[in-house]
């Protein structure tokens, strides 16, 4: 085992990726570089039945996407390659031998049927669906009956019927399983693929895997993995396993509630960088109240002792407010890029881009999303305002409002240059001179320009429709 810090991500071809696992990559990543270790991507796609076409290329590009540069893996190479499972199956399959060789491992000849009708039986008769070690007391003799006749079978570890298998996680102290809860897990299929389990922990072995980082939900696990490394008279890794995310009702975060594949919160223009910090804090703390977090300065403070027990809940809302702080830091043309797919699809005119780039940057304060524009500009870029929702089409109109509106159109032509601050101090001017204030000031104005009861700083929608607009606005709505 070599004194260099070595991590990996080894995620399973079978869709996309879950923005947990983007999680788990990025302490994976974060720890390497705060250990100035290696950070090692591999792809586990020995279970064949659940392999989808193309998920391998969308999981490397969506973590490319991410930011996130692993130093060996597909397409990068490495020494300790190759680094996508279903092409070292010999390995796998030798190092199962070496076990049945051994005697620390049993040749399974069940049927998928058989295994399917005692798991029934003890479902029916409230105990724990778990191998009943059918094949593990086979005469030799019968297991070689058994291959003249060419029955399938898979290999299955021994593991001991009595006494504990103890480890020690990083982040949850001493963890210990009864071998007793512990099945005899399968170690090679009978179409000569490994079960993760096997494959694991060889690859783990095999590329001098230092410390494995991965979900809780592997904890369990970790104990058959431990006594596999004691059968081969290997050392295990140091390991560290990640509390859940959970939804806003703290069940498991799953898709059922929301968006969940980083995929999609790219196609909805959350920027990488924003989602990198929101799921940084997922579960770690840099023991202040920091929040906002580039991921240079990740790799710097980022400390896995630091990383909670407890699930944490991942809030879209919060993540919004991420991207806002990250899109209000663009450049103005950066942002209007992003936010002109959105304004094409709902319809807007985008074709004068210095007139649309004053308009964004004006509303950038507002937008979590690139496409909080569209609601935003819909109205105000409508040749004529209509009053269109129930709380403005009830507003009354008294003659304080219509004397704020009239007065609105014999002052703005004095307004130059037309711009927010300037249109501030006229609004504050008719204030002064009707003796109008507050609601009844601000929503006359409002309705008759955009149609709407609420909407963003008044002075910079007037400012956005310019004065010719604003005043044809107001005099259609006296009339």
């Amino acid at each position: 085992m070599t004194n260099t810090i070595r991590v990996r991500f080894a995620p399973s071809p079978t869709g996309y990726l879950h923005v947990g696992g983007l999680r788990t990559a990025l302490y994976n990543y974060l720890f390497a570089r705060r250990n100035i270790g290696v950070a090692v991507l591999r792809i586990e796609d020995t279970d064949r039945s659940r392999h989808v076409e193309g998920a391998t290329e969308r999981l490397i590009q969506a973590l490319h996407w991410a930011g996130l540069r692993f130093d060996e893996g597909p397409g990068i190479g490495g020494q300790a390659g190759p680094y996508i499972q279903s092409e070292r199956t010999e390995l796998y399959r030798t190092h199962a031998m070496r076990l049945l060789d051994e005697g620390k491992a049993y040749r399974c000849f069940c049927t998928p049927q058989e295994l399917a009708a005692s798991r029934e039986r003890q479902t029916r008769e409230s105990k724990e669906a778990a191998y009943e070690r059918t094949c593990r007391t086979l005469s030799e003799d019968e297991v070689q009956e058994k291959l003249r006749m060419n029955l399938p079978f898979t290999i299955r570890l021994k593991i001991p019927l009595a006494g504990q298998a103890h480890f020690k996680d990083i982040i949850r102290g001493d963890v210990s399983f009864h071998f007793d809860v512990i099945d005899d897990q399968v170690l090679l299929k009978s179409d000569g693929f490994p079960t993760y389990h096997l494959a694991n922990v060889v690859d783990d072995h095999h590329m001098c895997i230092s410390h494995v980082i991965r979900g809780e939900e592997w904890l369990p696990s970790t104990a058959k993995h431990v006594f596999l490394y004691n059968c081969f008279g290997w050392t295990p890794p140091s390991f560290a396993h990640l509390p859940l995310l959970l939804n806003e009702d703290r069940s498991k975060l799953s898709k059922r509630q929301g968006d969940v594949a980083v995929e999609d919160f790219r196609e909805k223009g959350f920027l990488p960088e924003a989602l990198i910090n929101y799921v940084a804090l997922l579960g770690w703390s840099p023991g202040d109240d920091r929040e906002m977090f580039s991921l240079s300065e990740l790799e710097r403070e980022f400390n896995i002792e630091r990383v909670s027990k407890t699930g944490a809940v991942f809030d879209i809302n919060k993540l919004r407010w991420f991207n806002g702080q990250y899109l209000r830091a663009l450049a103005p043309e950066e942002l209007v890029e992003l936010c002109i797919p959105h304004l094409r699809a709902a319809g807007v005119d985008v074709l004068d881009r210095e007139r649309l780039q004053s308009i964004v940057s004006l509303l950038a304060n507002r937008l979590t999303l690139p496409s909080d524009i569209v609601p935003l500009l819909h109205e105000l870029l409508l040749e004529v305002s209509e009053v269109n929702d129930d709380e403005a089409r009830a507003y009354d109109f008294d003659g304080g409002a219509k004397s704020v509106l009239h007065r609105f159109v014999e002052l703005a032509p004095g307004i130059s240059p037309w711009k927010a601050d300037h249109i501030k101090a006229l609004i504050q001017t008719i204030q002064h001179d009707t003796e109008v204030k507050g609601k009844r000031l601000y929503m006359p104005l409002r309705i008759a320009l955009t149609g709407r009861a609420h909407g963003p700083d008044l002075s910079i929608v007037a400012e956005i429709l310019g004065r010719d607009i604003c005043m044809t606005r107001i005099r259609s709505h006296l009339e």
